[in-house]
């Protein structure tokens, strides 16, 4: 989301995300809408949102900061899977199209893959989007080359969980969007302070948000809902995924202690979790600069590597930097205190011959 009101209507080509073309994907569990960002010929990045959400309200403030650019639209190309029913525009689903579960829709991740025939994939997924993108790890291993989970969740719902979601849906099923959803949704999304603002007044982001949550089909939401509030406890498959993960989870998150105990789940030497300090479940719209120099580590462990931001936006035309050539921050600009998060643990490996 932008800094103003105005933002939600801001084309998304004129900021930072490049070339886009937004494509129906027909799979066996029905169409989907993936919206790719970027050259086809770089390495791949699927995102995939929370309830509600599509990937512009979701993604594009991590994506607006400068630094992104160099960081991740430089060495991908993003296709962003919006859940079924929930991209700009979308009708109501048919009522007689048949529910998808949440192994339903990672399947349907494996089909898009194979639509753009892509092999092999990094994955950024937001609480229900990251189960789904964790889940879609899972049965399709060897595509996988790491997952960036933001608040994630590992476990079936709790008995209090699955309560608030069941009045969520029925808010849902039988007064649409009200205010009353809205409001449940925004204290899923993002902490106290930042929606009520400094000064009391809402921020910018949330009015943005607000609009953007009166676009979605209700019974749309229901569906994506629904799957999430049946999902099924994944955890005993997390030691054998084969990718390394990184996670993000604001401390007034909802989900803090799931995002936690999934991490120690996976273990330290396959995941690093960040926790950020005065934020939600959002972090990609709450603090997204929060991100970047873990998402960096992480990236660098992999093989990918930043292209200078100057250079980048300078006139030489000079192409993105190999990681041979690659220039590294200095540690003492990564202290907890400078970011204003907390590292637990920061042992992203970076396998990089400088």
């Amino acid at each position: 989301m932008g800094e103003s009101s105005d933002s939600v209507s801001i084309d998304i080509d004129m900021v930072s995300f490049g070339e886009k073309e937004c494509v129906v994907v027909k799979t066996s569990r029905g169409a989907i809408s993936v919206c790719v960002c970027g050259d086809q010929e770089k390495p791949a990045l699927i995102t995939y949102p929370d309830v509600a959400l599509n990937y512009m309200s979701c993604f594009q403030g991590l994506l607006y900061c400068p630094d992104a650019a160099s960081l991740l639209l430089h060495n991908f190309c993003i296709y962003h899977i919006d859940a079924p029913g929930h991209e700009l525009g979308a009708d109501v689903i048919s009522s007689d199209a048949p529910l998808l579960s949440v192994d339903d829709l990672a399947d349907q991740v494996a089909e898009v893959l194979d639509y753009f025939g892509l092999k092999q994939v990094l994955c950024l997924g937001v609480t229900a989007g990251a189960y789904i993108l964790t889940l879609f790890a899972m049965k399709y291993k060897e595509r996988v080359l790491g997952l960036i989970l933001v608040s994630p969740i590992c476990r079936a719902p709790s008995w209090p969980e699955w309560v608030y979601n069941k009045i969520l849906l029925n808010l849902l099923y039988f007064y649409g969007m009200c205010g009353v959803l809205k409001e449940c949704l925004l204290q899923r999304y993002f902490s106290k302070e930042f929606r009520c603002g400094m000064h009391g007044s809402e921020s910018d982001i949330i009015q943005a948000c607000r609009r953007l949550l009166d676009e979605r089909q209700s019974l749309n939401v229901v569906r994506f809902l629904q799957a999430v509030n049946e999902r099924h406890d994944i955890t005993e498959g997390l030691n054998k995924l084969q990718c390394k993960t990184l996670m993000f989870v604001g401390e007034s998150s909802p989900f803090h202690a799931e995002s936690a105990y999934m991490s120690t789940k996976m273990g330290r030497k396959k995941c690093a979790l960040v926790e950020v300090q005065a934020c939600g479940s959002l972090v990609t719209e709450e603090d997204p600069y929060a991100m970047l120099i873990p998402i960096e580590f992480f990236l660098m462990g992999l093989g990918y590597c930043r292209q200078p931001y100057f250079a980048s936006s300078s006139s030489n035309g000079t192409n993105p930097a190999s990681p041979a050539s690659y220039s590294c921050i200095t540690p003492e600009l990564l202290s907890p205190e400078s970011l204003g998060i907390k590292l637990k643990p920061i042992k992203t490996r970076m396998d990089i011959e400088i």
